[in-house]
C-alpha cells in the first residue's frame, strides 16, 4: 500500500515538473517573440546606425521654453526650460544639433533634452541644468548618426543598441535551457524507473 503511494506521488511530481518545464519554454518562446516583434522593430526604426565621437560647440538654455502635454486641458500643460546642444560631428565635419534619445526627437524636436520627470518645475530646471553642464564639461563625447546622411541630427544615447539584445535575449534563453532540462531529466528519470522495473520482473 506504501508502496503505491509513492509511486503515485513520484508520478504526480513527475507531471508537475513536467509541465514546468514545458511551461519554462513556452514564457521563453512569448518573451523571444515580443522581443522579434517590438524592440528588433524599434531597433531597425532608429537611422542612427553608426557611432562617432563629437566636439560640442554649443549647449545653452533658451529663454522660452517647452511644453509637455500630458492632457487636451490647459492645466496640465507643463513648461520646461529647453536646452539646444549642437556638435561638430568629427567623422563628415558637420554642425549638427543633438538629441539625447530617439524620445527625444519624437516627443519634441525643438530640445535636445527632455527632463524624465515633469511636475516640479525647480527640479526640472536643475535637471536641465546639470544636462547642459555635462555637455560644457565634456567638450568631445560619442554620438550616433545616420549613416546614408539623410538624418543630420545626432544621438547621444541609443535606446536599442546592438548591445542591448544580448541583454535581452539572455532572460528568455535562461529560461529556455532550464525549461528543456528540466523535461529531459524527467524523461530521464523515468527511462531508469521503466529499465529497473523491467530488471526487477526479469529477476523474479
Amino acid at each position: 500500500m506504501l508502496r503505491k503511494k509513492l509511486v503515485a506521488a513520484q508520478k504526480r511530481g513527475e507531471t508537475r515538473a513536467l509541465w514546468l518545464g514545458l511551461g519554462m519554454m513556452a514564457c521563453s518562446a512569448m518573451m523571444y517573440l515580443f522581443i522579434g516583434i517590438v524592440l528588433v522593430y524599434l531597433h531597425r526604426r532608429s537611422v542612427w546606425a553608426d557611432k562617432s565621437e563629437c566636439d560640442v560647440v554649443k549647449a545653452n538654455i533658451k529663454e522660452d521654453q517647452c511644453s509637455s502635454i500630458e492632457g487636451s486641458e490647459d492645466k496640465y500643460i507643463f513648461h520646461y526650460p529647453c536646452l539646444e546642444v549642437y556638435v561638430n560631428l568629427t567623422h563628415l565635419g558637420q554642425v549638427v544639433m543633438l538629441y539625447y534619445t530617439e524620445q527625444t526627437v519624437e516627443r519634441n524636436p525643438k530640445c535636445s533634452y527632455i527632463p524624465l520627470v515633469m511636475g516640479n518645475y525647480e527640479q526640472v530646471q536643475q535637471q536641465v541644468e546639470e544636462a547642459r553642464d555635462y555637455f560644457r564639461m565634456n567638450q568631445r563625447i560619442p554620438c550616433h548618426y545616420d549613416p546614408s546622411g539623410e538624418e543630420k541630427s545626432v544621438l547621444f544615447k541609443r535606446l536599442y543598441p546592438p548591445e542591448g539584445f544580448l541583454i535581452a535575449f539572455a532572460c528568455p534563453s535562461m529560461l529556455l535551457i532550464g525549461g528543456i532540462l528540466i523535461v529531459i531529466l524527467v524523461k530521464l528519470n523515468q527511462y531508469l524507473a521503466l529499465v529497473s522495473a523491467r530488471q526487477r520482473r526479469t529477476v523474479m
